[in-house]
């Protein structure tokens, strides 16, 4: 790090410790939780206190007994959480001034807004500064946040520079804007990326296509040491595509805005290590509130041990995955070994057994000519390819073959041109799309 993100650093942590180092303390927390594992009783005891609070506090969970175990409690989702609001809200914390609230990005349905009181604030910025490190990312590099800057995420001038920060706004993914951002992140010495795994992408074709112009291949013009995906899936050849054009590691982030930044890619893999000082999860049946089994495709639920301003207990997230539970000496750790996403982005062969995006994803992108594309299940055995790009140059042929044998014989693939496939309102961009109605009870919202 160069001398000023040195004091930023030193900075940081000196303000900290002048506050009695309520984020150091959870920084540790969180460090030796990820290399050891958590405490299995210690977890019990915070999710029995986050009850106990929700109980005490709140009108939704108020008929409970205080003791009543986190299994007896309702599977809650997003819609619950609008429709019921104020019920979450705790009396103790709702108007406290150090509150903060978040709201999603409402890229599929209305945003959510959800407060978090101070000691929750702090967990967040410990896991953030936690995660960030392995990934390559530490307080105080030249950070450049590429997503849809509406209004209520908007930083102040003084949060930017404090932040050493810059916006950029992925509404506009045009050449123009492309190309505009490759020469800032260039000018201002980025060190680190963060941003929706589509938006890199298109960062990542353009400067594919420019590089032997405006950005000499194998140039060193650029500074940044990190890459970090957030909000969507990301597709590994693209992901070592932008290792391989920036020479530095990218591992995706799994967060959402109501919750926090919980777990941190893989380094060899696409699974996720997930931060379980912070939260406590469970997989659950695709169609009951069971547990699934051990290696069983299930639905995320999620418990946030420290937001006590709006108890999040048992949160259907809306993303799937498969985990992996490694317990010792009473300590546990968990990984998402597949983390399939939103379930309204699951698609299922001709049998009805649920496959990976990647199948999609990793056959699609490096097809000569394609630009952007949309795979989408019509039915339980018709399935549709909008492809933008240069007709005269992707193969449709070979695309259809690589992707049918993953989904049966009987399957029907249509491929169609189009002139444009659309973000949606968040600026994130919809690789898949499931429309069949057998399917339609499996649809989900994340953030």
């Amino acid at each position: 790090m160069i001398w000023d993100e040195k004091l930023r650093w030193a900075g940081f942590w000196i303000l900290d410790a002048v506050h009695g180092k309520p984020v150091r303390k959870y920084y540790d927390q969180i460090r030796n939780g990820w290399k050891y594992g958590s405490s299995m009783q210690e977890t019990e005891k915070k999710i029995q206190a986050l009850i106990r609070h929700a109980v005490d506090t709140t009108n939704f969970y108020k008929d409970y007994p205080a003791d009543t175990a986190l299994t007896d409690l309702p599977v809650v989702n997003k819609e619950t959480f609008r429709n019921h609001y104020d019920e979450f809200l705790s009396s103790m914390h709702r108007d406290a001034p150090d509150n903060r609230e978040m709201c999603t990005s409402g890229s599929t349905g209305t945003p959510l807004r959800m407060i978090q009181n101070k000691d929750k604030i702090n967990h967040n910025t410990a896991g953030g500064i936690f995660l960030g490190t392995p990934a390559g990312y530490y307080i105080g590099m030249k950070e450049a946040f590429i997503r849809v800057w509406v209004n209520n995420v908007k930083k102040s001038k003084f949060r930017l520079m404090q932040e050493n920060l810059i916006m950029m706004d992925s509404s506009r993914m045009d050449e123009e804007a492309l190309e505009e951002m490759l020469l800032t992140i260039k000018k201002k010495k980025v060190k680190c990326l963060v941003g929706y795994s589509s938006a890199l992408g298109e960062l990542s074709r353009y400067l594919e296509k420019c590089q032997n112009k405006k950005f000499p291949k194998g140039s060193v013009e650029f500074a940044v040491r990190a890459i970090i995906p957030i909000s969507e899936t990301m597709p590994e050849p693209v992901r070592r595509k932008l290792e391989e054009q920036f020479g530095c590691q990218v591992r995706s982030w799994y967060s959402n805005e109501e919750n926090g930044i919980m777990g941190l890619q893989n380094k060899e893999d696409n699974g996720y290590h997930i931060d379980t000082e912070s939260y406590y999860y469970e997989i659950l049946k695709m169609d009951s509130d069971e547990p699934a089994e051990e290696g069983e495709l299930g639905r995320i639920v999620i418990t946030d041990l420290y937001n006590y301003a709006f108890p999040i207990l048992r949160y259907d997230n809306g993303d799937t995955a498969v985990a992996q539970r490694r317990e010792k000496d009473g300590r546990y750790q968990l990984y998402l070994t597949q983390l399939y996403g939103r379930r309204s982005d699951l698609i299922y062969d001709c049998k009805g057994k649920a496959v990976t995006p990647y199948i999609i994803t990793n056959n699609l992108w490096d097809i000569e000519g394609v630009k952007q594309y949309r795979f989408i299940q019509e039915d339980v055995t018709r399935y549709t390819i909008w492809l933008n790009g240069d007709p005269d140059k992707m193969d449709k042929k070979e695309i259809v073959g690589r992707i049918l044998p993953y989904l049966g014989e009987d399957a029907q693939i249509t491929v169609e041109i189009v002139d444009e496939i659309p973000v949606l309102a968040s600026g994130k961009r919809k690789y898949i799309e499931n429309r069949c109605e057998k399917y339609s009870d499996h649809t989900g919202f994340c953030g």
